[in-house]
């Protein structure tokens, strides 16, 4: 019985050969281009407006807080008056890597009230993100806000009408908007240089723990050392879990899971170069693969949206993703999908492919013409290739083009250019609030279909649910 069931393995893996060397001789076997790829370097002049010093203050020193504070940094004129976080040793750090005459507190409200801040980096869990924003606005400080905008999608409303009263410059910080690459992009969607868009696919996928946001823990945790009454202050209370405390991404009540820190990402640069207001339906499924250490946010999770057919741009449809335990060993990517080509990102680099059909319909190959009799194979060959020339029946591929970013780019530090030259010179932000709440608003709306299980409608010129 085991000889028989081999034997009907080979014949089948023999059938499976066979089928593939057919399918490789049809016209579907590759409709990708063949020349070499054509790279180029994008080229950009960042310029720096004048010196006018810009005295900022952090609140909430923690990763994000340090990579922020360091970028904002080699802007030049941009200067440190202030840290706030409710981790007391992270003030201590600060001190270590600033000077004891640096000013902290683990009182975001003391560190508002100083006269000398013109402006607040805000890089707290999400769950703090509306509140704190609104009383810097009502301070009168202008404000870089971590994506997303809020944690939940009532809460970006007043933020939005207090950011547009104030008359304060209001950046959120997704800084792929800034990149060049997005730009570029934007410049050949706008172009119709892969035809008209039908579908967007965007990943953000990772594999290790600490993309998983597992992020080591101190050995001084504690509910005194964290401030954990103030952290719980706008949630329910509580008891003590360190955990919640430095991994807050990965439960609900503090964080807003894989939607709000990548999808978010993907949405603000997919938003950027389509010029889109928005989907107008929203789906979310997701699933805990691997990092099941007491999160109550899923660690793989995809989302389906469909973007109606606007002034801007026909309509398409976003896949997203975001796996935490991939074996692609991590990616970021949005594909860009036309009907004449792709433009794929990748990070701030580029790739444009193209594949025109041919003007001709299809005939043979993978087709039902080899099932007729013989003669009348022969006669329809003919009566076609009399209707159709050569050069109609061929595609029309040409080879792809690469845009790389030039060597050393960060779009991180363009992001933050244009924050403080919006303070300085008045110049419009790239990530405005109203922009910003149409990202974060349907990466929201994707945590609620995932609990809910349900399709989520969304208006996206009232930018409201359905």
């Amino acid at each position: 019985m085991k000889n028989n069931d081999q034997n009907k393995r080979r014949k089948f893996l023999r059938q499976i050969g066979a089928t593939t060397l057919a399918s490789a001789a049809t016209p579907f076997a590759s409709f990708a281009a063949q020349e070499k790829a054509e790279e180029r370097i994008l080229r950009y002049n960042r310029t720096f407006s004048n010196n006018d010093t810009v005295r900022i203050g952090v609140i909430g020193y923690g990763v994000q807080g340090h990579f922020d504070l360091r970028t904002a940094l080699q802007v030049p004129g941009v200067e440190l008056a202030g840290i706030c976080d409710i981790y007391k040793s992270r003030l201590t750090r600060a001190q270590e890597e600033f000077g004891k005459d640096l000013f902290v507190t683990r009182s975001y409200k003391e560190l508002l009230a100083k006269d000398d801040i013109d402006a607040v980096l805000i890089c707290t869990t999400d769950v703090w993100h509306s509140q704190i924003t609104l009383d810097a606005l009502a301070k009168g400080k202008h404000i870089y806000l971590e994506k997303p905008m809020m944690h939940k999608i009532e809460e970006g409303y007043p933020m939005m009408k207090a950011a547009e009263k104030s008359g304060k410059v209001f950046q959120v910080g997704s800084q792929r908007v800034s990149s060049v690459g997005y730009a570029k992009a934007k410049e050949l969607l706008a172009a119709g240089e892969i035809g008209d868009l039908n579908m967007v696919q965007a990943a953000w996928d990772r594999q290790s723990s600490i993309g998983a946001w597992e992020y080591t823990i101190p050995d001084d945790a504690s509910p005194e050392t964290t401030d954990w009454d103030t952290f719980t202050e706008v949630t329910d209370k509580m008891e003590f879990d360190a955990k919640k405390f430095f991994w807050w991404r990965a439960y609900k009540e503090f964080g807003t899971g894989v939607a709000g820190d990548l999808y978010i990402h993907l949405l603000s640069g997919t938003h950027f170069i389509t010029n889109s207001k928005g989907p107008e339906s929203i789906y979310s499924t997701g699933q805990f693969s691997y990092w099941n250490d007491g999160r109550n946010m899923p660690d793989v999770m995809s989302g389906v949206m469909q973007y109606p057919k606007s002034e801007e741009h026909p309509a398409f449809q976003l896949n997203l993703r975001v796996n935490f335990i991939s074996g692609t060993g991590g990616q970021e990517v949005i594909q860009l999908i036309g009907s004449e080509g792709t433009i794929t990102i990748d990070r701030n680099d580029i790739i444009v492919s193209y594949s025109k059909m041919p003007e001709a319909p299809g005939f043979g190959g993978y087709d039902s013409v080899f099932t007729f009799p013989e003669a009348m194979q022969e006669r329809m060959k003919t009566e076609y290739n009399a209707k159709w020339t050569e050069a109609q029946q061929k595609r029309h591929p040409k080879g792809d083009v690469i845009h790389k970013a030039p060597e050393g780019y960060s779009d991180h530090l363009d992001h933050f250019t244009n924050f403080f030259d919006a303070i300085r010179d008045g110049k419009e932000v790239v990530e405005d609030a109203e922009f910003g709440f149409r990202a974060a608003a349907p990466a929201l709306a994707c945590n609620t279909s995932y609990f809910d299980k349900k399709i989520i409608q969304w208006d996206p010129t009232k930018m409201k649910l359905v």
